[in-house]
């Protein structure tokens, strides 16, 4: 397939000339695709009376509105609908048409711009929606995928596994044209709904790849299984995980897993991702014995902007916030300032990365979803509000505890009493049952400041149940069985 060349400045550029690049990328982008072929933007656009002459700079974004998730009532208003009355009449078509012909330029054209690939969001908390993809937009995504491949120093000779379920999601596909633009060997299992767990061990026993990318849960639960079944994977050197956060307590007890399959030195590396971007990015590889430099973005295939989830307002670089994005080379369906409703702690920087030297912006700190922030009402402690991806990393850095969950119920079932907290864990490391709930319990207390109603034990084939492994598209780690009256 055809590769769009790679700008040059986007890993080496400083943040002035990233600036100022994206600047221009931005106004053409507004005025040759989005003004004159978004149905949504076009019409903000009429309504507020902006010109896509008004943005001289990346920092003129803030005359847009923020967009979010509650605006995609309506799709199709955001795929762009070009008028083959205005492009006609471009000089840079006219000028095709002379030097290559007329079929040679509609098919230029139909590449650019006739949706190609569908996928969606995964529904999860609300209806699922589409994003649709050009054959621009799955080269932009081969380049994508090159670049992670290439900032997690990957090699053309190495053997891949895609373990992302097949599905109509990002994560999946990302995989896939990787492979396509870095022009190297990838197999496909299709995760554990395809293959199962014992299918994807039986494949990965006689592929013996050099890396493996899947969801973490998965992931964990496959090295799990493979390692107490004898499996020798000698060959490992990365494992790439997306769709999920990756706390570092589960790295560290997924480096284990891979030194049991005769893997030692395996870099796990973390990737970023949301369905209205189409496309994500990674980390480079560091130390064992040093914290990951954050995931390195494209800053000339889009922008991203750290707001405060509460004003709306970009703060500084550095600081904690909610990623917006925008992207700047798009096709098919476009979000311009994008709420994701993803907030990291370490904010955005733009010096040089400490690792891999590239001067490319990094997200850095933990990224988790302000959805993870559920009320609850605990005993006395009314419209507590409690944040789930701090009990994630409690819960995966505790290394007496395999695999867990978190099940939220009412007291006996009732919407109108308490809410309950159990956690279902998995004892590693000999310990026993009372040692783990009180070691549990003190954790809770010290990182919550409160403690779950109780902490049931299970083996690690009652976990995978559970947890849905092999049979839900992302594995359940956090279970909410409160009566659907109740208000969450």
């Amino acid at each position: 397939m055809s590769q769009p060349r790679t700008t040059w400045w986007w890993e080496n550029a400083s943040p002035d000339e990233q600036r100022y690049l994206q600047g221009l990328r931005l106004r053409k982008f507004l005025r040759e695709a989005v003004v004159p072929f978004s149905p949504y933007y076009g019409e903000l656009f009429r309504q507020r009376g902006i010109d896509w002459r008004d943005f001289q700079s990346i920092d003129d974004l803030d005359l847009l509105p923020l967009t979010s998730k509650a605006d995609l009532v309506n799709p199709r208003d955001f795929i762009l609908q070009p008028d083959s009355s205005v492009l006609r009449k471009r000089g840079s078509i006219i000028a095709s048409a002379l030097l290559h012909g007329t079929g040679a330029t509609k098919e230029q054209l139909e590449r650019e711009w006739r949706p190609v690939l569908m996928t969606s969001t995964t529904g999860r908390a609300a209806a699922p929606v589409p994003f649709f993809y050009t054959q621009h937009d799955l080269d932009r995504l081969a380049m994508g995928g090159r670049r992670m491949m290439e900032i997690a120093q990957s090699d053309p000779a190495f053997r891949h596994v895609n373990a992302f379920p097949f599905a109509p999601h990002l994560a999946f596909w990302q995989g896939h044209y990787a492979s396509l633009g870095f022009n190297t060997f990838m197999i496909s299992t299709g995760g554990g709904k395809a293959l199962g767990t014992e299918g994807n061990i039986r494949l990965i026993d006689r592929v013996d790849p050099d890396a493996l990318i899947a969801m973490p849960t998965f992931l964990y639960h496959l090295l799990q299984q493979a390692a107490a079944g004898g499996s020798r994977w000698q060959n490992l050197k990365r494992i790439v995980l997306g769709g999920e956060k990756v706390p570092e307590g589960m790295r560290q007890k997924i480096v284990v897993l891979c030194e049991q399959l005769g893997s030692p030195g395996v870099s796990v590396l973390s990737t970023y991702a949301f369905t209205e971007a189409k496309m994500a990015w990674t980390e480079c590889r560091v130390g064992h014995d040093k914290n990951p430099t954050g995931f390195h973005l494209y800053p000339d295939l889009g922008f991203i902007e750290i707001v405060d989830p509460q004003t709306g307002r970009r703060v500084a670089d550095g600081m904690p916030g909610e990623i917006v994005f925008t992207p700047l080379d798009s096709r098919g369906t476009v979000v311009l300032r994008y709420r994701t409703g993803d907030v990291t702690d370490g904010g955005i920087v733009y010096e040089r990365c400490p690792a891999c030297g590239r001067t490319c912006p990094r997200i850095t700190g933990n990224v988790s979803r302000l959805t993870d922030r559920h009320q609850l009402n605990i005993d006395k402690l009314k419209g507590t509000l409690v944040d789930f991806s701090e009990l994630e990393h409690l819960l995966d850095d505790t290394r007496e505890i395999g695999a867990w969950q978190i099940e939220l119920r009412k007291r006996n079932d009732d919407p109108l009493e308490c809410d309950e907290v159990i956690v279902h864990a998995v004892p590693m490391n000999g310990l026993s049952g009372d040692a783990l709930r009180e070691l549990v319990m003190r954790r809770f207390r010290e990182k919550a400041e409160f403690s779950p109603n109780n902490v049931l034990l299970h083996d690690w084939d009652e976990m995978r149940q559970l947890q849905g492994v092999g049979r839900e598209l992302k594995e359940q780690k956090i279970v909410d069985h409160r009566p659907t009256s109740s208000p969450k």
